[in-house]
């Protein structure tokens, strides 16, 4: 299966490659992105693993997050795209595919998240069928709340993550985004 380029008016979306790793530390450097991450640093193991894991979800499920960046420019705005997660929440919440974004402080309130996951949602039904995915939000993260609505995400369940801070879960029935059709996104990628 060829992993498709995917540009959308303002921006472009690509497979995450080993070359992306500073440009995914400098996405996620700054502690407001941070914030509802999960704790998570931006220490080069933290960023490396984060990268492996998003790598990981493609070589296994042939999905996962993409790369953003604005159309022409070099600079990783986003991290965004439906990947298959295991967070031990149990049957109805793990081994499922679960839709995600992250969006650098720069690019945000300008609705670059909701058009980067409308592209990667249509993409991956396209590719993968019509099926729900979930999405989990830290509770209170108002931002991703909206951007989650806008996709048709509904909340459905709460959860806790090890440290205790309560996530909303949200579903999103198949084929629910009104996203354009997939040749409107597409453009191959080079071998």
């Amino acid at each position: 299966m060829s992993v498709p380029v995917l540009v959308t008016e303002r921006l472009e979306l690509w497979r995450p490659q080993a070359s992306d790793r500073a440009g995914l530390r400098a996405l996620i450097g700054p502690g407001e992105v941070r914030r509802f991450l999960g704790g998570m640093e931006a220490n080069d193991a933290d960023v490396f693993a984060r990268l492996l894991r998003n790598a990981g979800s493609w070589a296994l499920y042939g999905y996962g997050t993409f790369m953003v960046r604005h159309r022409g420019r070099p600079e990783i705005v986003g991290n965004c795209g439906v990947f298959h997660s295991w967070r031990g929440f149990g049957p109805s919440l793990d081994d499922v595919a679960e839709a995600g974004w992250i969006v650098g402080k720069s690019a945000w309130g300008k609705g670059y998240a909701q058009e980067a996951m409308a592209a990667a949602l249509d993409w991956f039904e396209r590719e993968h069928g019509a099926q729900p995915t979930l999405c989990m939000i830290e509770q209170g993260h108002r931002a991703s709340e909206a951007v989650a609505a806008k996709l048709g995400y509904v909340a459905c369940d709460r959860v806790a993550e090890k440290d205790e801070r309560p996530l909303i879960v949200y579903r999103r029935p198949a084929a629910n985004s009104g996203a354009k059709p997939l040749a409107e996104w597409t453009r191959a990628q080079p071998a």
